[in-house]
């Protein structure tokens, strides 16, 4: 158990203190784990258990502002700090406890309620009852002894009453209705000593009557609703009040009218009746007379429920749903009575208009043609002459003409017309938003055109308005693809050339008005394809290229790839349609040019953002480059060209280092060389304007040609070399980078890079202090590539100049022996050594002892390692000069 104790503390002490939403949901979990698998009675004797746990619990109350933790969490934390609680609960708790307990239980239970888990939450409830009965007790044995208690007893019969409301509803959930009419007749009885709570009780007897009601429950919500009537009865000072009585007795009319109307006719005008004598609403009588054409009343009685529903507050739309109920029950007569009556008692209302289309509606149903005639005359005669229908109904009123004239043509004539009949009905019906009938017309026009790409439009809007993406995409295309037909002979007259692009510029508008992003972008897409217009295209492009950026803000890496890819492509139609915009008549050159300028600074601002890919930066920037060309050709212009050209140079060269295959290498360097070529053409002209003497443009250029013709094997190498140390300011950085350039594979320029490492090596010592890093980085190039690896490589000349090498070294050293990095010391004592043990074992002794010497000479500035080299160096020195003796004292005999 202690071991228990230790482990439950760390992790809530982990719980409390943890900051990100990954940690907190693994911790929660652990710990609810831990809890659940120790036994009920388990006892913990730790006193800072207890204090983590209120921790646990307040912290979890101050989660719940906000989003945090989610309702599931929130109910595990509340299980996690509760049942804690209890097993740290001694053998006689104080009262301070107990509420605690109870405050802690109850809440759990609710929240596992609430997370619909009514089991859980059973056994958290049960704790809770369980507790407040011993605190009653407590409170009763105290009262007993004198005490005053009243005011605590009555705050935990309160608290007991609410925990066994959840006790009733977790017994429902759990579909135990036995137990629920239990906890509820509990609470009833304690209503006698808690009458403030009989609202409560009622509407928690509604809200089960309302639950079981959905779950087609019908005989337990009836059980319940009488219920929360009875409970609203006892008290009816402290129920909700009359209003919510007769909600309740409604819901119960209806629950009797849905069981079984012929065998509860009574109950159901019983409640219904009740219900308008607590509170009279149109919304009852309504109820009332629906209930009376259910049960087969005579029309007379009927009548007065329907004269008692006009003379109440009625709303005109309840009048015309009452018109329409007669009707389905097949009462016409009472239905033609009662809506002239309607039309009689909104005579002066603005939405009489409903009332008249539903009279219409209803004679041409008949067959009542005539009659249906004169009334359709009156509304068209009242529309002009001050009495208008509103938009919708008026509408309607097309539709059911239409609808009518559709039925009057016959089968397999006039085909255009009819689709194009078709089509205005499901015009009607898509502003109505009756969206399946839309469809059944807009099928039938399909069927009678299939080559209208105004058939196909609507097909768009409604397939927008379903939020069906694909179909939309589909009508696009279709449209797209119909452009390029002839337009059909019904709407030559009234249809431009660029009626396609219209419509498609139309649905890109009705995309974006409902938020389908993408499917505006396919619809401009298109757009672009078919339409003439370079003007409007250009403006489509600007669209799309702010939808794309738009989009760009927020995705995630690999949509950002897709992204790019579309505002590529947008960029170089963008560039098509401007370079087209240039010839066409009637544009002047400053329009042109600012519609470069517009797509140039996109192009320019995304070719910044590409640093990841120089693929990407590298098509930006021509682009950028590419469009600068359609603009007016100022200073600024030609800097932004120069710019994006350099940029273009240096990101084919980034390419090739990534690129395996050789004929694409050579391909890109091409280009790169073609692009530097361009750009100092374009440097050469602003050099002419203007003073850019410290601008390294001159610089760059030369790096950039240097390194794709090393790449290439270019012999024009050494020119650009030459051309680099013409340089006005040449310092010692170009010059190493132009070294590394020249010996970086597949590149292999030796003399070259000697070349411009001795000018370097030069430059550093002529400074007024020497940089000892720089001039041994030069040496040590220089004497890395000079110095032979092999005995085939021995070379008198080749030694001689690294024998000069050396000496500016031992010489650099000498000057500042303490500054000089002793392992390149080392290196350079190694490789003299080397150098001499090769020539000796080659028999050379003269220079094996002069390079064995020069090894030698480097030993008094070694340092701390100078020791262990000198004794090993000096004997096998000893044995090159006896060797060279011998040598010499042989020759002399021969001699």
């Amino acid at each position: 158990m202690e071991q228990f104790s230790i482990t439950v503390k760390d992790l809530l002490e982990k719980l409390l203190h943890s900051q990100s939403h990954e940690s907190v949901s693994e911790f929660i979990e652990k710990l609810f784990d831990k809890v659940e698998s120790l036994e009920q009675h388990t006892k913990i004797q730790d006193s800072q258990v207890e204090e983590y746990v209120l921790q646990l619990w307040n912290w979890a109350v101050t989660k719940n502002v906000g989003s945090a933790i989610n309702e599931q969490q929130r109910a595990k934390v509340r299980h996690i700090a509760c049942r804690l609680l209890y097993l740290c609960e001694p053998e006689n708790p104080s009262e301070k406890a107990i509420r605690k307990q109870i405050l802690m239980a109850s809440k759990t239970g609710k929240t596992w309620l609430e997370c619909k888990n009514p089991k859980l939450a059973d056994d958290f409830l049960s704790q809770a009852v369980t507790s407040l009965e011993t605190l009653y007790c407590r409170l009763i044995s105290q009262r007993n002894e004198g005490a005053d208690t009243n005011l605590p007893k009555a705050d935990a019969e309160k608290d007991l009453l609410r925990v066994l409301s959840y006790k009733a509803e977790s017994a429902l959930a759990q579909e135990n209705q036995q137990e629920a009419v239990s906890c509820v007749d509990r609470c009833k009885e304690m209503l006698l000593r808690l009458p403030k709570q009989t609202g409560y009780l009622s509407l928690i007897c509604y809200k089960f009557g309302v639950d079981t009601y959905n779950k087609k429950k019908l005989e337990d919500s009836s059980f319940w609703l009488s219920q929360s009537y009875d409970i609203g009865k006892m008290n009816p000072k402290y129920s909700q009040g009359p209003e919510m009585q007769a909600k309740v007795l409604r819901l119960l009319a209806r629950v009797y009218l849905e069981l079984d109307c012929q065998k509860y006719q009574d109950k159901a005008l019983h409640a219904v009746s009740l219900a308008n004598k607590e509170y009279l609403q149109p919304a009852g009588i309504y109820l009332k007379i629906r209930i009376l054409l259910k049960s087969g009343t005579p029309d007379e009685v009927v009548k007065s429920g329907l004269k008692e529903l006009l003379d109440s507050e009625v709303q005109l739309d309840v009048c015309l749903s009452t018109v329409k109920l007669l009707t389905a029950e097949d009462r016409e007569t009472l239905a033609f009575d009662f809506l002239n009556m309607v039309c009689q008692h909104f005579e002066s209302s603005p939405e009489l208009g409903s009332a008249l289309l539903l009279q219409i509606e209803l004679l041409m149903m008949r067959g009542k043609e005539l009659l249906a005639k004169q009334k359709i005359e009156d509304a068209i005669t009242g529309h002009y002459a001050g009495r208008q229908l509103s938009p919708h109904n008026l509408t309607s009123l097309h539709l059911l003409l239409w609808d009518k004239a559709a039925k009057s043509i016959e089968a397999g004539e006039l085909d255009q017309n009819l689709a194009k009949l078709q089509r205005n009905r499901a015009s009607c019906f898509y502003y109505l938003r009756q969206l399946d009938k839309a469809k059944e017309a807009i099928s039938e026009a399909l069927k009678c055109d299939p080559n209208s790409i105004f058939t196909h439009f609507s097909v768009y809007k409604i397939a927008v308005l379903e939020k069906n993406i694909e179909k939309a995409t589909e009508a696009i295309g279709e449209i797209g693809a119909l452009a390029q037909m002839p337009v059909p002979s019904e709407d030559r007259l009234f249809v431009s050339e660029n009626a396609a692009a219209n419509l498609l510029s139309l649905a890109a508008q009705i995309a974006l008005d409902n938020e389908q992003q993408d499917t505006a972008m396919k619809a401009l897409e298109r757009f672009c394809e078919v339409s003439h217009d370079v003007v409007q295209v250009l403006t489509a492009l600007r669209c799309l290229v702010r939808l794309v950026l738009s989009t760009m803000e927020n995705a995630y890496e690999e949509n950002r790839d897709v992204c790019l890819e579309a505002l590529l492509l947008y960029l170089k139609m963008a560039l098509k349609n401007v370079s087209r915009l240039k010839i066409a008549p009637g544009q002047g050159e400053d329009h042109c040019s600012d519609e470069a300028n517009w797509f140039r600074r996109i192009a320019w601002n995304t070719a910044l953002q590409c640093k990841s890919s120089s693929v990407r930066m590298r098509d930006f920037f021509l682009l950028c480059y590419q469009l600068s060309q359609l603009c007016v050709q100022d200073r600024g212009v030609l800097m932004g060209q120069k710019t994006c050209l350099l940029m273009v140079a240096a990101a084919c060269l980034d390419i090739c280092c990534m690129t395996p295959q050789t004929e694409q290498q050579t391909e890109i360097l091409t280009q790169a060389l073609e692009h530097i070529q361009i750009c100092r053409e374009i440097w050469r002209a602003l050099k002419a304007s203007g003073d850019y003497a410290k601008d390294p443009t001159d610089t760059l250029l030369l790096l950039y040609e240097f390194e794709a013709r090393a790449k290439l094997n270019d012999p024009k190498l050494e020119n650009v070399f030459e051309s680099v140390l013409e340089l006005d300011n040449v310092d010692t950085k170009i010059l190493e980078t132009i070294a590394t350039l020249a010996m970086k594979p597949p590149a292999h320029f030796p003399v070259v890079c000697k070349k411009a490492l001795t000018i370097a090596l030069s430059l550093h010592k002529r400074g007024p202090q020497a940089d000892l890093a720089r001039c041994c980085y030069c040496l040590h190039t220089l004497i890395q590539l000079s110095l032979p690896s092999g005995v085939c490589e021995v070379d008198h000349r080749i030694l001689e100049e690294v024998w000069g090498y050396y000496e500016e070294a031992l010489s650099i050293i000498s000057a500042a022996s303490e500054d000089f990095p002793e392992l390149e010391i080392l290196w350079l004592l190694t490789r003299a050594w080397n150098t001499g043990i090769l020539l000796y074992s080659l028999s050379q002794y003269p220079e094996a002892e002069k390079w064995c010497g020069l090894g030698i000479s480097f030993l008094q500035h070694l340092g701390s390692m100078q020791d262990s080299y000198q004794t090993q160096m000096s004997v096998l020195y000893s044995e090159v000069l006896d060797r060279l003796d011998k040598t010499k004292k042989n020759l002399i005999m021969e001699e």
